[in-house]
């Protein structure tokens, strides 16, 4: 079997069903350093801690999108109706109260991890907004599909579509909720900034996109639940 076999095999395939939050905001330049004390002293680890987590990871824009993401991979989606996570979500500590209403053009999404391929953490990821689909498969299929084609690049860890759920997916304090559309989005980690901008050309043209509205960012730091317990 060729490396690419293994990346591409059906029990790789279907080994991950998680849920991931997706969380991505900009900052005003004055709030930045208690912001990112916040989120490096408190937030992620806070959230990392609840039961069934698995991971939060912190990622800086390079070109496109918001300058700041957090992505929290989850067992499943079910760990979003937990008691653990109502009573992190409810109770936020005054440092989290300050921090969340900083944040300018917030997007919260939580969201299927679907179309996995690959395994692994890059030190670059891209995330690539899809048209929402009439056929809730089809953005599925499409993401596959190009997984197969990313596989085969230079550079390329692992990709997988966040599908939202529209009821778990509940706006932030600031986030503009008239016209809010929950679209689709294929999340593709490489080994190198030039390796991402290369998924972010091929996955567009595979799925119809515009790579322009590919963001492209960079790894901050990642922390496991196993670190933790």
């Amino acid at each position: 079997m060729t490396a690419t076999d293994s990346l591409l095999s059906p029990e790789n395939a279907t080994a991950n069903i998680n849920g991931l939050l997706f969380v991505a905001s900009d900052v005003d330049p004055a709030d930045e350093a208690d912001f990112n004390r916040w989120y490096d002293r408190e937030h992620v680890e806070e959230r990392v801690r609840i039961p069934g987590f698995l991971s939060g990871a912190r990622y800086f824009s390079l070109e496109g999108g918001r300058k700041y993401l957090g992505l929290y991979r989850t067992e499943s989606l079910a760990v979003f109706r937990s008691a653990g996570y109502r009573a992190a979500f409810e109770k936020q500590t005054p440092w989290s109260v300050a921090n969340l209403d900083r944040m300018r053009q917030p997007i919260r999404r939580v969201c299927a991890v679907q179309a996995v391929t690959g395994f692994g953490s890059g030190s670059h990821a891209v995330v690539l907004p899809l048209a929402a689909a009439a056929d809730a498969q089809a953005p599925v299929a499409g993401a596959e599909r190009a997984g197969r084609q990313l596989a085969a690049q230079a550079g390329f860890v692992q990709s997988y579509l966040l599908v939202p759920d529209a009821a778990l997916s509940t706006p932030l304090p600031r986030e503009a909720t008239e016209g809010r559309v929950l679209q689709p989005m294929l999340v593709i980690e490489t080994s190198s900034a030039d390796a991402a901008r290369a998924a972010r050309a091929t996955a567009a043209a595979a799925l119809d996109a515009d790579p322009a509205t590919g963001w492209l960012l960079a790894l901050g730091w990642k922390l496991s639940a196993a670190e933790l317990r």
